[in-house]
């Protein structure tokens, strides 16, 4: 366990290094076997979602062919923020094992807090949101419901 948060440490001591982005890595785990690692690379992407647990999920589903990675653990250096807690959700993963909190990265800077209080509803959303063409939308929930080879996610 202490091995696999190191290897997510020296993960993101490296793309912090490089300038590939902030001071996080992480590492996917399955049956105590490393699957994948990443760290951020939002600097050199340009890709404000390449966060480390997004990259390494990303590189665990290529290398196993599937969505599901219930049975991984991710080892990550932080808490995850809540577009990395939401796809390790998405990708069913099971345990989360991390060094520090969201409170500490928002000391040096990182702070997502405001996308927690937009979630909670404590504050208004920065974004504005209309529907538009909501029958033509609705129309492709009904073909995908009607779709015969359809494979859930």
């Amino acid at each position: 366990m202490f091995r696999l948060i190191h290897i997510a440490i020296n993960e993101a001591r490296r793309g912090m290094q490089n300038n590939h982005g902030g001071p996080f890595g992480a590492v996917i785990v399955k049956d105590g076997a490393i699957v994948s690692t990443a760290h951020n690379e939002v600097l050199i992407s340009k890709d404000p979602t390449a966060h480390a647990e997004i990259l390494a999920i990303r590189r665990a589903s290529q290398v196993l062919g599937q969505f599901d990675l219930s049975d991984c653990e991710i080892y990550t250096t932080s808490q995850p923020c809540p577009m990395c807690f939401a796809a390790i959700c998405w990708a069913r993963i099971k345990r989360i094992h991390y060094g520090t909190t969201s409170e500490e990265v928002a000391s040096i800077g990182f702070d997502d807090g405001h996308i927690y209080s937009i979630i909670k509803g404590e504050q208004p959303g920065e974004i504005e949101s209309c529907v538009i063409e909501r029958e033509a939308c609705l129309e492709l929930l009904k073909e995908w419901e009607n779709k015969p080879d359809k494979q859930m996610y």
